[in-house]
């Protein structure tokens, strides 16, 4: 059953790359407006989402239950709507490589803190020093991939 996750996690990290392409050109068939591009994004995806929770079942039972939640359970679809906003907005500015190595790069980082430290009701899960060295590699590879080319252009002008 892991291999099968595995792949859909990685199905869905392919997917994000290919979202972040498609909004950003959806943006710039919108006239540049980047607001309207993630709004739409958003909105169909909520629409699907509402029409597979509602075929599953149990969707008004479980929505009778939002005003008992705590507010910060609440705001995973502000952050998702950020998220989709801002891979919108710097796809076209920074480049999708670059966007996506930094939001791989922020959600590693992020999620070894949430895991060490169990937070947001997260089952702990101590960093190791392989994970973390791995997180390290990323972060370099991040720095790599952001930087590189002009480090390699400097050594050579140098030279």
């Amino acid at each position: 059953m892991f291999p099968l996750f595995f792949l859909l996690a990685f199905s869905a990290g392919c997917a994000i790359s290919v979202q972040a392409a498609v909004n950003a050109q959806l943006a710039a068939g919108f006239g540049g407006n980047v607001f309207g591009a993630a709004f739409y994004s958003f909105a169909t995806g909520a629409v699907a989402l509402g029409l597979i929770a509602f075929a599953h079942g149990g969707l008004p039972a479980a929505l009778a239950t939002v005003p008992a939640q705590p507010a910060w359970k609440l705001i995973g679809g502000l952050l998702g709507a950020g998220a989709i906003f801002s891979t919108v907005l710097l796809a076209p500015k920074i480049g999708l490589a670059n966007l996506l190595i930094l939001v791989i790069a922020g959600q590693l980082v992020t999620s070894l803190v949430i895991d060490n430290f169990g937070l947001l009701g997260a089952q702990l899960r101590s960093v190791s020093l392989v994970k973390m060295t791995g997180a390290l590699l990323v972060v370099g590879g991040a720095l790599v991939t952001l930087f590189g080319d002009r480090v390699v252009a400097w050594i050579g002008h140098t030279a």
